[in-house]
């Protein structure tokens, strides 16, 4: 059974149709690389999915649960969908530590032994063990971003959602992060990412979500996407741009 299910999804800004009809389904353990132009829809998509954004039409529906249904329970079910931005989105008068520890305690439950432990062990994963006690105005770019995939990971999500989480970074740390993405998928988490990075897309990702004015206009593996034989003109001209 599908673990994230949309279907007939739109989104609209004034007279702006931003998603035009969005269906799409997601299996547990597979890894989404969604791309496409700036002002695709790509973002918005992604935001749609825990009702960041709130669809004008359509369903989501998570893990058994509907999203868009009256009544629901919104915090409840995103403890279980982990969310990762551009921007790292961390509280900047708390520790590294206490970033991660504090969503354990509040909305798990955790004790503050155990939310401490799930911690430390995640930094030391990615190699931020030292900087725990570290406040974020002391760190780069790279380190921020890696602790906010821990904060995400930390609440042991069913799938975990990324909205471009490399394109505020400088170059030379990208790797980095993308490889602590790389080593999560390896572990078998659920991921739905916004990238631009095409290298991640093609060796990393199942599949490769092709979203182009507020449509999916393709949804394949990525040697079939990235193949020099893809004959869809849109993804010809988009990749001989970005390759």
């Amino acid at each position: 059974m599908a673990l994230l299910e949309v279907r007939d999804l739109t989104k609209v800004y004034g007279d702006v149709k931003v998603l035009d009809g969005i269906d799409f389904t997601i299996e547990p353990g597979q890894v989404v690389a969604v791309i496409g132009p700036s002002g695709g829809g790509k973002s918005t998509f992604l935001r749609c999915l825990n009702l960041l954004e709130t669809p004008a039409s359509g369903s989501v529906r998570f893990d058994g649960d509907e999203l868009t249904g009256r009544g629901v329970d919104l915090d409840r079910l995103r403890s279980r969908m982990g969310m990762v931005f551009q921007h790292f989105n961390l509280f900047p008068n708390m520790t590294v530590l206490r970033n991660i520890v504090l969503p354990q305690v509040n909305v798990l439950k955790r004790s503050k032994a155990e939310a401490e432990a799930k911690a430390r062990g995640l930094l030391q994963r990615v190699g931020m063990l030292e900087r725990a006690d570290a406040y974020p105005n002391r760190l780069s770019g790279g380190q921020k971003q890696r602790v906010a995939i821990v904060r995400a990971a930390a609440m042991d999500p069913k799938l975990m959602l990324f909205d471009e989480p490399t394109s505020a970074l400088d170059p030379e740390v990208v790797q980095d992060v993308l490889d602590i993405m790389s080593e999560l998928a390896r572990d078998g988490m659920t991921m739905v990412v916004v990238t631009h990075e095409m290298g991640f897309a093609r060796k990393v990702a199942d599949r490769v979500v092709f979203v182009d004015g507020g449509k999916i206009a393709a949804d394949l593996p990525p040697e079939d996407f990235f193949s020099e034989g893809n004959a869809n003109p849109r993804i010809r001209t988009f990749l001989d741009k970005v390759l």
